[in-house]
């Protein structure tokens, strides 16, 4: 029909599924695994051999077969998929400009021996995915306090006596010394953007369906749910979170953001038997940004989403 929106499709590895569905008790109910696996477009077979890989290595324990089997996550496993919730509440809180930049740049930089490469490689990969951008060799910087989180990186591989830390308001990279155009040399903010965008368009489908008049199975439920979360994820993984006076405007992040929380308040409508751990961690964040946008702007537009 004409203006109808186009539902995209979301891929999603098996990994991804199985550890999405894992309950609060450490348990994952096998039938409601193969039937969202199944809605997602995933074989039997497929959710089969993974199982079977994440028993072969001691991280799950499965007694019976196939969708009446009983599956239960080892504390490993649980321990390497906790939800990083404060950096989805700091990803609102600047949202709603509680989050103000006091434009001061916060830089690390390394210089870990060749003795230690993989030290070093992962101290780089670590500051990467705290939002750090390379200004020169073994120097990265961001504008979020983020000092706590290098300390932690740097304990974990015991490579502390190779850094060293500094903050300045007078940055200058080559040329520039605007902190605008700063940023848009260090960070690929087009690539950011459009892995934003493409969240917008899924959350946006599934928000469609989340309002349309038929009412959702518990399995259709969770299967919204895992694709939301893994856009979510895959457009969020390397975002450095930079405040919005360094970002273009507007920013399709924002947007993304507002459109999931409300997906998320109408998801938590639904009175499912047991909710995915994952969920429950995000859902108390998520909610209140949901209820803050729509108290100060109201829910109701065109795409159903949150007005600004």
């Amino acid at each position: 029909m004409p203006g109808e929106r186009v539902e995209e499709t979301v891929e999603i590895p098996t990994r991804v599924l199985v550890e999405s569905m894992i309950r609060e008790d450490a348990t994952i109910d096998a039938g409601e695994l193969y039937a969202v696996a199944n809605a997602l477009g995933m074989s039997d077979q497929q959710v089969r051999l993974h199982i079977r890989r994440l028993v072969a290595d001691g991280l799950i324990t499965q007694e019976g077969r196939g969708r009446k089997a009983s599956l239960r996550v080892g504390a490993e496993m649980q321990s390497s998929i906790g939800p990083d919730v404060e950096f989805v509440r700091f990803m609102y809180d600047q949202d709603r400009g509680q989050a103000e930049w006091d434009g001061v740049w916060h830089l690390v930089g390394f210089a870990v021996p060749e003795t230690r490469r993989a030290d070093r490689d992962a101290v780089r990969d670590g500051i990467v995915r705290l939002g750090g951008a390379a200004i020169q060799g073994g120097l990265y910087v961001s504008p979020n306090a983020w000092e706590p989180y290098i300390d932690t990186l740097a304990d974990r591989l015991d490579i502390g006596e190779y850094l060293t830390r500094l903050t300045t308001t007078d940055l200058r990279v080559g040329d520039l010394d605007s902190p605008r155009r700063i940023a848009a040399r260090l960070w690929p903010l087009d690539k950011i953007a459009a892995g934003h965008e493409r969240l917008l368009g899924v959350a946006r489908a599934r928000l469609d369906r989340l309002t349309g008049p038929a009412e959702l199975s518990q399995s259709e439920v969770l299967t919204v749910l895992v694709e939301l979360a893994a856009e979510f994820t895959r457009a969020t993984e390397y975002d450095p979170l930079l405040p919005p006076q360094l970002l273009p405007q507007p920013w399709p992040g924002t947007r993304a953001r507002a459109v999931l929380a409300t997906c998320w308040a109408r998801l938590m409508r639904y009175d499912l038997d047991s909710w995915p751990r994952m969920f429950q961690h995000y859902s108390e964040v998520i909610r209140h940004a949901a209820a803050d946008a729509s108290s100060a702007d109201g829910i109701g537009t065109a795409d159903g989403g949150i007005q600004h």
